[in-house]
C-alpha cells in the first residue's frame, strides 16, 4: 500500500526561521504556490492518480482557487493547521483554534468533511499528546503526524509501528497512518518525502520502496521548485535540509509514481481492515 499525499503550503513556510512564522511577515515573499500546484496538477493527470493535500488553512483563505481547484479534480483535502506553526510551542487553547478554524474555511470552499490531519514538521511528539485529543474533538478521523523516529521537530521514537495503527490516548481512539521507514543496521531510515526523498539517490529510494507493504509519502510544492529564492539567515543545517536536491527532485518523484502505484487516504482508509491492525496504546502525560 502506497499513499500519496501533499502538504499544501508556500516556499516561504520554512520552520525555525524568525521571518517565516509569523503571518505579518509573510508579506514580504512572493508567492509561488500557483506555478507549483500546476506542476503537481499536471503529472497526476498524466498517470492519473489520486492524492491526499494536506492544506494550509491560511492558503485556503488567500488562495481559495487553489482549494476549489484540488476539489474540482477529485482530490482529497485534508488540514495542516491554519497557521504552520509547530504544536509543541502551542497550548491546547491555541491549537485547537488554529484547528477549528482551518477545518471551517477548508470545508466552506471544498465544501466536504474534513477528516484528516498532519502537524506541521511532525510536530506532535511525547510532550505534547494533547494535541490528539483536541484533533478528536473537532471531528478528526484520520491523523498522519506520527513520525516513528528521531527528528529536529519532534518524532516519536517511541511509537514502534510503521504501518497503519490504531492510536490509543486517554480513552480516545485514531486512526494512524504513520511516516514509514527503512531499517538500516537497526537504524530507522526515513525516505519517502521532503528532504529525505531529495537527499537519497532514486535507485536507493526504488529499494526501500520495493522491500515494504507500505509507504505513506509526504511532498510539498516547494520540493519541485528549484528556482525558489533563498531565505536569508537560515542556519546551516536548515539551509540544506530545505534546499538540498531541488534540481532533481520533480525528475525522481515522475520516477517514483511511474515505477509505483499509489493511492490516496480515502482508499486506503476503505482497503485497510482496521479491526486487525496494531493497536498502539501512546498512555497519558
Amino acid at each position: 500500500m502506497n499513499i500519496l499525499t501533499f502538504d499544501i503550503e508556500e516556499w516561504f513556510h520554512v520552520l525555525e526561521h524568525d521571518s517565516t512564522k509569523t503571518a505579518n511577515e509573510w508579506h514580504h515573499y512572493e508567492s509561488r504556490i500557483h506555478g507549483n500546484m500546476e506542476r503537481i496538477f499536471e503529472v497526476l493527470d498524466d498517470v492519473k492518480l489520486k492524492a491526499t493535500f494536506f492544506c494550509l488553512g491560511w492558503i485556503a483563505e488567500k488562495y481559495p482557487k487553489i482549494v476549489k481547484e484540488i476539489t474540482a479534480r477529485g482530490y482529497e483535502v485534508g488540514t495542516h493547521t491554519a497557521m504552520h506553526q509547530l504544536i509543541y510551542e502551542q497550548g491546547p487553547g491555541v491549537f485547537g483554534k488554529d484547528i477549528e478554524y482551518s477545518i471551517k474555511t477548508l470545508e466552506d470552499i471544498a465544501g466536504k468533511k474534513i477528516r484528516c490531519f498532519r502537524a506541521p514538521g511532525f510536530s506532535l511528539r511525547e510532550d505534547n499528546k494533547w494535541a490528539f485529543e483536541v484533533l478528536t474533538d473537532l471531528g478528526i478521523e484520520i491523523d498522519s503526524s506520527i513520525f516513528p523516529a528521531q527528528r529536529a521537530h519532534g518524532g516519536f521514537p517511541s511509537y514502534k509501528e510503521p504501518f497503519p495503527s490504531i492510536l490509543k490516548y486517554n480513552g480516545i481512539t485514531l486512526k494512524e497512518l504513520p511516516i514509514n521507514y527503512a531499517s538500516v543496521f537497526g537504524k530507522p531510515v526515513i525516505y519517502s518525502g521532503g528532504g529525505y526523498f531529495r537527499l537519497f539517490p532514486y535507485p536507493l529510494i526504488k529499494y526501500w520502496t520495493n522491500k515494504t507493504a507500505y509507504v505513506m509519502t509526504y511532498f510539498h510544492p516547494r520540493d519541485f521548485d528549484p528556482g525558489q529564492p533563498v531565505i536569508k539567515d537560515l542556519s546551516f543545517m536548515r539551509k540544506f535540509k530545505s534546499y538540498v536536491g531541488l534540481s532533481g527532485a520533480f525528475n525522481k518523484f515522475r520516477k517514483l509514481i511511474n515505477d509505483f502505484d499509489f493511492i490516496d487516504i480515502a482508499e486506503a482508509d476503505k482497503m485497510i481492515d482496521w479491526g486487525r491492525v496494531p493497536v498502539v496504546n501512546i498512555g497519558s502525560l
